[in-house]
């Protein structure tokens, strides 16, 4: 951790691109100690809805803006945050309690995400509509272009603070949309950074608004007709959201309890098979939203396969994220390390066999591993979002699949085989958003369309497929006299 790298004693909320230091009534904990690490100040229902107004009436000069203005704009967040490297990821190490290496490679990704919108904001094309497609039709061209859809809301979760704030908030510039955006009262701290960056750029007033606030207070981001998308990432509230948002356009990504599969033909790199499994169960102690819960392996591979994972599993390092050589942090509160200690407990009750961990203290939850877990169990059906990894062997290809769809979830799906057919029954078969052969569902490159089905929700992330979701089609037609 370098020296340099701290926090400062209090942070201001932004309205309208200006700080505003109100109050500082939110604490902001150490996720590891507990101690209070600095205070935010609160936005209250009088400063959201003028965040609104401005948003509003910034709209005209955002669509005004030209492609390489917004992209000027986007390259100084890329070249700023790049200097500020230490700073983020001593942020996010304390706020989330991710570990160091792991934070340093989210400000990584931070970097990426604005970096891919700030090409993406000259790439916004239209096209051509042949209209004469009929005798009546002579003489007429039609054209689209894609304009802003107007001022956004959007509402990010604590798990991955810096980027999934990046997933709205640079797509939205690239598409010339004011935006309002409530961060997890929990991380709010890289979301504001990421505004003192933005202060320094030529957006016009109230293009952009970051306010923690309470959530009695947050209704206007759900309901405010004047915001015309509501992007929301987290849990299964964002299907209560939708029903109050009205008429605007809704984005929700909502987790899942990704699964993968492990076929019967790689004996030969079990061990790389085991490395990316661990990688995908434990990173960032299990709380992503695409973090490894269900394993299916082969029949003929799984005693070899759960004797290695386990003993990969019992030496990882658990402690203080700020240590470098820690690889299992704390989880964000002790309320959801107390939860998945519930439902590791009713799991073990139904039947399952607890092969390594289970053991809590506070918010330090061991990383875990079951087996014969029942299907029914909530472990097994919901989102762990937790260090818990469940293995399962099977015989059948095709019921294997079978399982993997038996969820009400469908964000990603992984499958290692070097089999070209079962990969490509699992592409077809799979009820998912995504499908990666090869290696865990946990993987994502930040220009992919991200996004699930089911109960994860709807809509894709991603800088090109966000901005579709931002923008909306204008269409011409011009008749030749």
């Amino acid at each position: 951790m370098p020296k340099a790298a701290r926090l400062a004693s209090r942070y201001p909320y932004y309205l309208a691109n200006r700080p505003v230091q109100a109050n500082t009534d939110l604490p902001v904990r150490d996720k590891y100690t507990g101690k209070i690490a600095t205070r935010v100040a609160m936005a209250d229902a009088k400063a959201i809805d003028a965040a609104i107004a401005a948003a509003a009436r910034a709209s005209a000069p955002m669509a005004r803006m030209k492609p390489w203005q917004r992209r000027a704009v986007l390259e100084h967040c890329v070249a700023t945050m790049r200097k500020r490297r230490d700073e983020l990821a001593h942020a996010l190490c304390v706020e989330a309690g991710k570990p160091i290496k792991d934070s340093q490679g989210e400000v990584e990704r931070l970097i990426d995400t604005f970096r891919i919108a700030a090409d993406e904001a000259t790439r916004i094309d239209g096209e051509i509509v042949n209209l004469e497609i009929s005798e009546r039709t002579n003489g007429y061209r039609g054209f689209v272009k894609r304009v802003p859809l107007g001022p956004c809301s959007f509402i990010t979760p604590f798990n991955f603070p810096l980027n999934l704030v990046a997933h709205k908030v640079a797509p939205a510039i690239a598409a010339g949309c004011p935006f309002v955006l409530k961060p997890s009262e929990r991380t709010p701290i890289g979301a504001l950074i990421i505004g003192e960056v933005l202060t320094e750029t030529d957006l016009p007033r109230g293009a952009f608004s970051i306010l923690p606030c309470r959530v009695d207070d947050a209704d206007p981001f759900v309901e405010d007709e004047r915001l015309k998308l509501l992007s929301f990432t987290g849990g299964q509230v964002g299907w209560e959201l939708k029903a109050r948002a009205g008429h605007k356009k809704v984005v929700l990504e909502l987790g899942g309890n990704a699964a993968c599969i492990v076929d019967a033909d790689q004996s030969p790199r079990l061990d790389f098979v085991v490395g990316r499994l661990i990688s995908g169960s434990f990173y960032q102690s299990g709380q992503s939203c695409i973090g490894v819960q269900r394993i299916l392996v082969h029949a003929s591979l799984y005693n070899d396969l759960k004797k290695r994972f386990v003993a990969a599993t019992k030496k990882l390092k658990a402690g203080d994220p700020k240590d470098p050589k820690t690889f299992l942090g704390p989880m964000i509160d002790e309320a959801a390390a107390k939860r998945l200690e519930d439902w590791i407990g009713e799991a073990r009750q139904a039947g399952a066999k607890l092969l390594c961990g289970g053991k809590r203290k506070g918010n330090m939850l061991e990383a875990t591993v079951l087996e014969s877990v029942p299907h029914g169990a909530k472990i097994n059906r919901m989102e762990a979002f937790g260090p818990v990894a469940l293995l399962e062997p099977f015989a059948d290809f095709d019921a294997a699949l079978a399982v993997v769809n038996d969820s009400d979830y469908g964000l990603q799906a992984g499958l290692f085989t070097d089999n070209l057919a079962h990969a490509m029954r699992a592409w077809d078969t799979l009820d998912e958003g995504g499908v990666v052969v090869g290696d865990i569902p946990s993987f994502r490159v930040d220009n992919m369309p991200y996004g699930g089905v089911k109960l994860s929700g709807f809509g894709r992330e991603g800088i090109r497929y966000a901005i579709e979701d931002m923008t909306e089609r204008r269409l011409l037609v011009i008749r030749d006299p």
